[in-house]
């Protein structure tokens, strides 16, 4: 699966590149919508297959909180950690990694206090994306189903969402899908506080 993944969207960039041309592209974000909505669609088909999730769930009570919070704070860290390598200081680097991979806000977000760092979360967000894409795959077979949830970080509720679901089972779909929403909601906050730190 992991080289289908990678194949597809070496593919795409191909395509991008050198074979679509740009009047095509217009309304890209509209069929990525559509398309999303679709894959999340027959993600809850499939979950609905499975009765005993939902009582599962129940039975994690708060304890599924504990998920995004972990990844996020070892988001954090590893951005604190990643940052001082190349230089950053702590806030910085912080911020970067708040971004939990939603490239798009986080870049938006620092670019307000330089394009440096903007490209940076840009980079390593969509990085930490194309990672999970490819590397889900492996992660649920050969080190365990909950930790494909981390890698995946924010976009666990959308994007990586269908390769979580098919690679792993109902429960972890469900709470990848409530990581990815909690995580979603405080990248705005996590980014914007962690900068303005010195």
């Amino acid at each position: 699966m992991s080289i289908k993944i990678l194949l597809v969207i070496i593919v795409g960039i191909l395509s991008g590149y050198y074979i679509i041309p740009d009047t095509m592209t217009l309304n890209t974000d509209l069929w990525l919508d559509i398309g999303l909505c679709l894959l999340l669609f027959f993600v809850g088909i499939d979950i609905s297959k499975n009765k005993n999730v939902i009582n599962d769930i129940k039975k994690m009570g708060f304890r599924i909180l504990l998920f995004p919070l972990l990844i996020g704070v070892g988001s954090i860290l590893g951005g604190i950690v990643g940052g001082y390598i190349i230089g950053l200081n702590f806030n910085e680097g912080g911020a970067v990694g708040a971004g939990f991979g939603w490239y798009s806000l986080s870049a938006i977000i620092l670019s307000e206090h330089s394009a440096k760092l903007s490209a940076l979360a840009f980079i390593s967000n969509v990085t930490r994306e194309i990672l999970a894409f490819i590397l889900i795959p492996f992660i649920s077979k050969y080190i365990g189903l909950t930790e494909t949830i981390s890698i995946a970080g924010a976009t666990s509720m959308d994007t990586a969402l269908p390769i979580i679901s098919k690679n792993t089972n109902a429960i972890i779909t469900i709470i990848a899908f409530v990581s990815g929403i909690i995580l979603s909601i405080l990248v705005p906050f996590c980014v914007s506080i962690i900068i303005s730190l010195s």
